[in-house]
């Protein structure tokens, strides 16, 4: 009985918990499977550091200030698609466990997998990676950064707009059926 207690209470702080090394985080990850992930993020970063002094050196600019938002909407877009979209259950799958609707509920095992999972649950985590990769790509391949960019942040605004005209509609139809119900009370003939 103890010990479905303590599971539960368990499940119920990984739940509650976004931020790895929390109070309410499991001892599903420890220190050092933090580190590697920080470790890898690291080395992307100094590669990142490199590439682009090289590229500047040889007379190439860095990424102009105006596609910064395109970068951002794409990065938006990517994190989205990773973290939480029905595409991606496949990558999520090893590392996530899955609701039926194919959401992610919860990193699953421990150690590294459990910690890989925890950022893949996370659209913030997920975002810093995209980012990487997205400035990555644009500066290892110019051309091919900014096509893939533009499309990711086209697919971003589309999520927007679509989101936008859905919280419309139903603002609409909730205004609708107001109207009609005080209409309906205000009637005299009933």
């Amino acid at each position: 009985m103890t010990t479905d207690k303590r599971l539960s209470a368990r499940d119920q702080l990984a739940r509650g918990s976004r931020w790895p090394g929390s109070p309410s985080t499991p001892a599903a990850s420890g220190a050092a499977d933090y580190a590697i992930v920080e470790a890898v993020f690291a080395a992307g970063l100094a590669g990142l550091a490199v590439l682009t002094h090289r590229r500047e050196r040889d007379g190439e600019r860095a990424i102009p200030l105006r596609e910064l938002p395109v970068l951002a909407a794409a990065t938006f877009a990517l994190a989205d698609v990773i973290a939480k979209e029905k595409v991606s259950t496949w990558l999520r799958e090893p590392f996530v466990q899955e609701g039926p609707d194919h959401k992610p509920v919860r990193p699953e095992g421990s150690g590294l997998r459990y910690t890989v999972g925890e950022l893949l649950t996370c659209t913030r985590c997920v975002g810093t990676w995209s980012a990487l990769a997205l400035v990555g790509l644009r500066t290892a391949s110019p051309p091919a950064g900014r096509a893939v960019s533009t499309v990711l942040a086209l697919a971003g605004a589309n999520d927007v707009l679509q989101s936008s005209f859905c919280l419309l509609a139903e603002r609409t139809n909730r205004a609708r059926a107001e109207t009609a119900a005080i209409n309906k009370q205000s009637d005299p003939r009933g």
